[in-house]
C-alpha cells in the first residue's frame, strides 16, 4: 500500500468519513489484507472439518470450492462499497435500519468478532506454547498482547501485517503441500468418493459461511482507497484474495485431515506442524502460525472497536474517541475473547463448528438486505451527513428493514442444524442446513419488493459531508484520534 508521506503511523480516524484528501493505497493491498487474513491455522481447520465430520476428500474439495465461490461473492460486494462511500461497513446499515435500529445487527457483529477472535487466538496459543516451550494459556496470553498492539495503531499497519502475512504464509503452504504430497498418496484418496447430499452441503455451509462472516467489516478495509478506485476492481481484489487464501488453507485442512487417522482433532496445530518434522523447520512453522492469526485475529478486534463506536455515536449523534478511550475500548474486546479463549480452549473443534454455522442465522439476512438496497433500491446513492442524524432522512428506526430482517431470522429457524439448536425440518432433509441459501434468498426477495414500493426518500446522488460544507469532524459521523 503506496501511503503518502503525511499519514500518520497510528490511525487518527475511527468511524468517520474518509476525506478525499486522505485517501490512499493499490488495489494490491486489498488482495493482500485478505490472502494473509485466510493463509492461517483456523482456515485450515475449517477444511478438515468438512472430512472430520463425515466427508471424503473429492467431493469436499469441490464443495468447499463452491462455498468459496458463494460467500466469497458476497463478501465481495460488501468491499466494493468502501471506497464510494469512505465508511465502516456497519454505518451504511443505518440506511436499511435506521439511526438506532442499526445497533440491532451491530451487536450481532461484535458477538461474532469475540467468538472469532477467541477461537483464533486458541489455535494461536498452542502454536506460541510450542514455540516458547510454555503452556498453551500463557501462549493465549502472549498473543493476546500482540493483537492490542497492532489494533491500537489501526488501519496502516494492518495493512503492512497483512502483506507480510501473506509472503509468509505463502512460504509456509507451500512448504506444507510438499512435505503432504510426499506422505500420502493424493491420489488414492481422491479415488474415494462416496457423495451424499448432507457431508458435501455441510462443506459449501462451511466455505461459505466463512466467507460471509466477513461481510460486516470488509469495508472497513477498502474505505481509504481513492472515491474512483473501480467497483469492479475492488471486488475482484478483495474477493479473490480472500478465495484464494481461503480455498489454498482449507485443501490442506482436508487433506491433513484425511490422512491423520483421527489424530486430527484436539491436536490442530502440533498435527500441522508435524507434517515437516521437527527442529528449526518446526519452530520456523509455530511461527508463521501464529503471525498468520496475527492478521484475522486485529481485523477481529478492530472491527468490534468500530462497531461500539458505531453503537455509541448512533445514539449520542456524535463520538469522540481519544487515543486513550480507544485504548480502553481495545483492551475490553480483547479481554474477554483472551477469557472465552482461556476458559473454552479445551473443547474447541466441536464448539467451533457450531459457532460458525449458528452465527449464519444472525448475519445472511443482514448481509442480504444491505446489498439489495445498496446495488438495487438506491443504487450507491447514499446521504452520508444524515447517517448520523435520528430526524432525518434515515429515522431513528427503520421498521422496514427490522421487520426483514427478523423475517429473515426466523425463516431459517426450521432448517438450523448446530449444537445450539437444530430445526425440525432438519432430520427430513438428511441432516443436512440449508438454512443459510433460504437466509440469503427470502430476505433479498422480500426487502426488494417491498423496499421499490415503500422505500423512504433516495438521494439524487450520493451526498458526501464535503458537499454540505460540513468538516469530516463536525459532521455527526467524527472520531477524533
Amino acid at each position: 500500500m503506496a501511503a503518502n508521506d503525511t499519514t500518520p503511523l497510528i490511525e487518527r480516524r475511527s468511524i468517520d468519513y474518509i476525506p478525499e484528501s486522505e485517501r490512499h493505497g493499490r488495489l494490491l493491498s486489498q488482495f493482500t489484507l485478505w490472502m494473509g487474513a485466510n493463509l492461517q491455522i483456523t482456515a485450515i481447520v475449517t477444511g478438515a472439518l468438512a472430512v472430520v465430520l463425515g466427508g471424503d476428500v473429492f467431493w469436499s474439495l469441490i464443495g468447499l470450492l463452491v462455498g468459496q465461490l458463494i460467500g466469497g461473492g458476497v463478501m465481495a460486494l460488501h468491499a466494493a462499497q468502501g471506497p464510494k462511500l469512505g465508511l465502516p461497513q456497519m454505518i451504511s446499515s443505518r440506511v436499511q435500519f435506521g439511526v438506532y435500529g442499526a445497533a440491532i445487527p451491530i451487536v450481532l457483529v461484535c458477538l461474532m468478532y469475540l467468538g472469532f477472535t477467541a477461537t483464533g487466538t486458541v489455535l494461536s496459543g498452542q502454536a506460541l506454547g510450542q514455540l516458547f516451550g510454555v503452556s498453551d494459556s500463557v501462549g493465549i496470553l502472549i498473543f493476546a498482547s500482540v493483537i492490542v498492539l497492532v489494533t491500537v495503531l489501526g488501519y496502516r499497519v494492518i495493512h503492512f501485517i497483512g502483506r507480510v502475512a501473506s509472503v509468509i504464509g505463502v512460504i509456509a503452504f507451500v512448504y506444507l503441500f510438499s512435505r503432504l504430497m510426499s506422505q500420502t498418496d493424493v491420489g488414492a484418496l481422491l479415488q474415494i468418493r462416496h457423495f451424499s447430499w448432507s457431508s458435501f452441503l455441510l462443506a459449501v455451509s462451511l466455505a461459505a459461511s466463512w466467507q460471509i462472516a466477513f461481510g460486516p467489516y470488509v469495508a472497513d478495509y477498502s474505505r481509504y482507497l481513492p472515491s474512483n478506485t473501480s467497483s469492479v476492481k475492488t471486488f475482484l481484489a478483495a474477493g479473490a484474495g480472500s478465495v484464494i487464501g481461503a480455498q489454498v488453507a482449507m485443501v490442506l485442512g482436508v487433506f491433513a485431515a484425511a490422512m491423520s487417522n483421527g489424530q486430527f482433532a484436539g491436536h490442530e496445530v502440533a498435527y500441522i506442524v508435524g507434517l515437516s518434522g521437527t527442529g528449526a523447520t518446526a519452530a520456523l512453522l509455530y511461527f508463521s502460525i501464529a503471525f498468520g492469526k496475527v492478521t484475522i485475529s486485529t481485523l477481529n478486534s478492530y472491527g468490534s472497536f468500530m462497531c461500539i463506536a458505531t453503537i455509541i455515536s448512533g445514539f449520542r449523534g456524535r463520538l469522540e474517541v481519544t487515543r486513550v478511550q480507544r485504548l480502553v475500548f481495545v483492551l475490553a474486546i480483547v479481554g474477554t475473547a483472551t477469557l472465552i479463549a482461556l476458559l473454552g480452549q479445551h473443547s474447541f473443534l466441536g464448539a467451533f463448528k457450531s459457532f460458525i454455522l449458528f452465527l449464519l442465522a444472525f448475519f445472511t439476512p443482514w448481509s442480504a438486505i444491505n446489498l439489495v438496497d445498496y446495488y438495487c433500491i438506491t443504487r450507491e446513492r447514499y446521504d452520508v451527513p444524515a447517517l448520523a442524524d435520528p430526524n432525518g432522512r434515515y429515522g431513528r428506526w427503520n421498521l422496514l428493514g427490522i421487520s426483514v430482517y427478523v423475517f429473515g431470522v426466523l425463516v431459517q429457524l426450521p432448517f438450523i442444524s448446530t449444537k445450539f439448536y437444530t430445526g425440525p425440518l432438519v432430520a427430513a432433509l438428511g441432516n443436512v442446513d440449508i438454512s443459510w441459501i433460504i437466509g440469503l434468498v427470502l430476505p433479498a426477495a422480500l426487502y426488494y419488493v417491498c423496499a421499490k414500493k415503500w422505500h423512504g426518500t433516495v438521494p439524487d446522488h450520493l451526498i458526501l459531508p464535503t458537499e454540505q460544507g460540513a468538516l469530516p469532524t463536525t459532521n455527526g459521523l467524527a472520531a477524533q484520534a
